[in-house]
């Protein structure tokens, strides 16, 4: 029997982590993380339960990476901590892993793969990488040969027919599988309801070219970090125009850095780049700076051109692309970014007003019916998706002929079983989300984030009382301060004090030797003054001091 149980990605964006077993034997395709959705307060990131994988950590072979995006390559810390089994990926995808597992000080046992070199993995798995194209080098998807039958997972993939490093999705193979036959196809359905074919990177390289040849000041490209594609063309442009080029955000250099170091940027050295703290002193239309940003992160080098924070200050004939279209939730900040350096005169470029600036790097319907057709699978399943991605996905898998039974919509935590042919879904495991702090160091509970949020929406008052040990007399207080007021309630906290120090002045002496019980007795009588005068009900810290 084989069966293949989504962790992650099935139902969201990102969080991309999927199980195959197969007599005994487990293996992982990608281990990623997603961000937080919108009011989820002191959350960073989020990444899968590995409940199921934890319990069954004897079993796991190994975990095969598809390509070094975060919702891909994320997590690998927080499992590899507590399930540790070889990382295979191939070598950029790799360097990404090393990067991240160091700043969290893991270790790993990370092994390089190339594509169309099959290798065991186990008894009863022969591993295949296949090239595909998307918007980091080195990426992958797999080919996984097992006794009940062949599977296909795409990974992120698009069909370029002409991509900047040359290397396009491996059909050929996918073809040749099609016609030995292939069990399922687990494919990326993050375009599926896109009707249009995703276009090629270079629409990206020659509209740069168009837009940046007869700009005077200084030309200033937002985009993500991962993106190095996108960033070799923006590089080679930059030397071509003899530009200087200045990295703004922490990713974008380290990035830069590992991929000249491992040859993914030949012809660019030392001398194209200055420091930031150097770009004012540098002729303008001799300077183009490389961002991240691009979707308004506050602490991100975009904001920080765009609230004139640094040395370096734009204005009039500066010229700003956005190079990537706003994620959703993301549209608001994103247009305020905008219209910052609008303010400033700045001429502002992005996908909605100059589309060729940017191109997506998975596959549209019509691609994915492309490999649909090739493939011919006995079973499908989407992946890499939110439901209604899913969904689309599967219709256009019937509009490809496959037949009600063929098609399986699931989602996180599904267990699917494969045999003699048929898949069919038979039960489910634990998954879920687990959210974290900033750098994953603390895990952050359901009950953490309703205490958060209840916070933010009634704000905070500490009441410190000082009592004399000996006759228990209240010497001072209640001493109010509040967090997280307006202007109108902070305002009240001298009446509110007075009130409570009634209500306290209420309890008798014997109750006065218990501490937990005057903790008790001042929260009580905070809330209960700030009822008279508010219909808010803040969190109340006592404070006692016994002198």
């Amino acid at each position: 029997m084989l069966h293949v149980i989504p962790l992650g990605g099935l139902g969201e964006i990102g969080l991309n982590a999927m199980v195959v077993a197969c007599r005994g034997e487990i293996l992982l395709i990608d281990c990623g993380l997603m961000f937080p959705p919108a009011g989820h307060l002191g959350v960073d990131i989020v990444v899968p339960d590995f409940a199921h994988l934890r319990k069954n950590a004897a079993l796991v072979q190994g975990i095969l990476l598809t390509h070094g995006h975060e919702d891909h390559i994320g997590a690998l810390p927080f499992l590899l901590s507590e399930v540790p089994v070889p990382v295979y990926g191939t070598r950029f995808t790799l360097g990404m892993v090393r990067h991240r597992l160091n700043e969290l000080g893991v270790e790993a046992d990370l092994r390089e793969i190339e594509p169309r070199h099959p290798f065991r993995l186990g008894q009863h798995f022969t591993v295949e990488a296949s090239r595909v194209t998307h918007t980091v080098p080195d990426a992958v998807g797999y080919i996984l040969r097992t006794p009940e039958g062949t599977l296909i997972h795409t990974g992120d993939f698009k069909l370029d027919p002409d991509p900047i490093d040359g290397l396009r999705t491996d059909l050929e193979r996918w073809g040749e599988l099609g016609d030995e036959g292939v069990l399922c196809l687990l494919s990326d359905s993050t375009n599926s309801e896109r009707t249009h074919e995703t276009g090629s990177e270079r629409e990206v390289e020659r509209t740069f070219e168009r837009l940046f040849q007869d700009v005077k000041g200084r030309i200033v490209v937002g985009m993500f970090a991962s993106h190095l594609h996108r960033v070799r063309h923006v590089l080679e442009l930059a030397r071509k125009l003899e530009r200087s080029v200045v990295l703004m955000g922490r990713s974008m250099a380290r990035n830069i850095e590992m991929a000249r170091e491992l040859g993914y940027l030949p012809g660019i050295s030392d001398s194209h780049f200055v420091p930031v703290e150097h770009a004012a002193l540098l002729p303008p239309e001799r300077t183009l700076v490389l961002a991240t940003g691009s979707q308004a992160e506050p602490r991100a080098g975009l904001s920080q051109l765009a609230s004139g924070e640094g040395s370096l200050r734009l204005g009039p004939g500066d010229l700003v692309v956005l190079s990537a279209r706003a994620i959703p939730g993301n549209e608001r900040a994103v247009s305020a970014l905008i219209d910052q350096f609008l303010w400033r005169g700045v001429r502002v470029v992005y996908p909605e007003t100059e589309p060729g600036v940017h191109v997506s790097g998975h596959a549209s319907q019509p691609q994915q019916r492309r490999v649909l057709d090739l493939v011919r699978p006995r079973n499908f399943v989407p992946i890499h998706g939110e439901l209604h991605h899913l969904h689309r996905h599967l219709a256009t898998a019937k509009e490809a002929g496959l037949a009600p039974e063929q098609l399986l919509l699931a989602q996180d935590g599904d267990l699917l079983l494969f045999e003699e042919g048929r898949g069919r879904f038979a039960g489910s495991v634990p998954a879920g989300r687990v959210y974290r702090d900033r750098f994953g160091q603390g895990v952050v509970t359901q009950d953490i984030l309703q205490e958060r949020t209840r916070l933010a929406e009634t704000g905070l008052i500490v009441a410190a009382i000082v009592i004399d040990r000996s006759s228990l007399q209240l010497m001072s207080g209640p001493q109010l301060t509040g967090q997280g007021l307006n202007l109108d309630e902070q305002a009240l906290l001298p009446r509110v004090a007075q009130d409570a120090r009634e209500f306290f002045l209420e309890m008798s002496r014997e109750l006065r030797g218990d501490d937990a019980r005057v903790r008790e007795e001042l929260v009580k009588g905070v809330r209960r003054a700030f009822r008279l005068h508010s219909a808010k009900r803040p969190v109340v810290v006592p404070m006692v001091l016994k002198v």
